[in-house]
């Protein structure tokens, strides 16, 4: 397994969905080992994809250095998971991600018509060796040994429409395609005012989000699966594993979960030496080749 990158530049733009202003994003290719990077291009600052980069994660995740901020970064980072996307420029000009039609779909076609480059470079993974939880109030997402990737969901909501949703997949570019990129962000009617009070949600509509009322589904066009919003946290779950910047084999089990206990939990694992192993991949001979142990804090640093 080599290392991954984009053929060709590419860009998009729109308006996010939290900040409600127009934003652009520029993907370029990067070497070998690079990493993932964000430039705030109006700022002119760098920010190094890492979970401890992570500043926020109130309805979004959030990265940011030194004061300069990218806001709602997961369905990107869960598209370059789902493609194995190690190394890329993110360009951003503006303070968010754009929302797009609030899935993740139309960055996964513009990442595939960018076209991805197999780069020279072994592929540096995280495999899970031992089982490891968190656990705060009724959240708990676990993380077990599993040979691939596989992403388990459960959401259980007061509202009768939404109620009790689970959904159990097995990652790869394919099945992230049709199962999980089509699934949008999702949001209750009556706090669309508290987010907007709270500067949230301002760029949100019923071409962005799936609303929940009451009464059911406010969008005019329904659901574009009976369960969409599992597998939208799901989506989510996906980009905010990528954050620390590397695939994790294992199966991440994740039980009424959002960002703030996705990035708990991956802190948690980096952090448990005794239940990962990070090394190099040579598609030649399958065999795993250790990273040492200072290779990788200086990644998540």
């Amino acid at each position: 397994m080599h290392q991954k990158t984009i053929k060709k530049e590419t860009s998009f733009e729109g308006v996010g969905l939290h900040t409600g202003k127009n934003c652009k994003v520029t993907l370029r290719p990067a070497n070998i080992d690079t990493g993932i990077i964000f430039f705030r291009t109006d700022r002119g600052n760098m920010i190094k994809l890492s979970p401890f980069a992570v500043v926020d994660t109130s309805f979004a995740t959030t990265i940011g250095y030194n004061g300069t901020r990218v806001k709602t970064v997961e369905h990107l980072m869960s598209v370059l998971s789902a493609f194995e996307i190690d190394n890329l420029f993110i360009d951003v000009e503006g303070p968010e991600i754009p929302a797009l039609d609030g899935s993740a779909t139309e960055i996964s076609k513009i990442v595939l018509q960018a076209g991805i480059s197999i780069q020279s470079a072994p592929k540096k993974v995280i495999e899970i060796i031992q089982p490891i939880s968190f656990e705060e109030g009724k959240t708990k997402i676990t993380g077990i040994p599993f040979n691939g990737r596989k992403f388990s969901q459960t959401i259980e909501f007061k509202n009768h429409f939404l109620g009790k949703q689970q959904i159990s997949i097995e990652l790869s570019a394919d099945s992230f395609m049709q199962d999980i990129a089509p699934a949008r962000t999702f949001g209750f009617l009556k706090d669309v005012e508290m987010l907007r009070q709270h500067g949230l949600g301002r760029g949100g509509s019923l071409d962005n989000a799936v609303i929940i009322s009451d009464d059911g589904i406010v969008n005019p066009s329904g659901t574009r699966f009976p369960d969409e919003f599992v597998r939208h946290k799901a989506l989510d779950c996906i980009g905010d594993m990528y954050l620390c910047g590397f695939q994790i084999l294992g199966h991440i089990i994740s039980e009424r979960s959002g960002h703030t206990a996705n990035v708990k939990f991956l802190k948690k694992l980096l952090g448990s030496r005794d239940c990962f192993r990070a090394y190099s991949l040579s598609s030649e001979t399958a065999s795993p080749q250790y990273i040492a142990p200072n290779f990788l804090e200086q990644q998540v640093n």
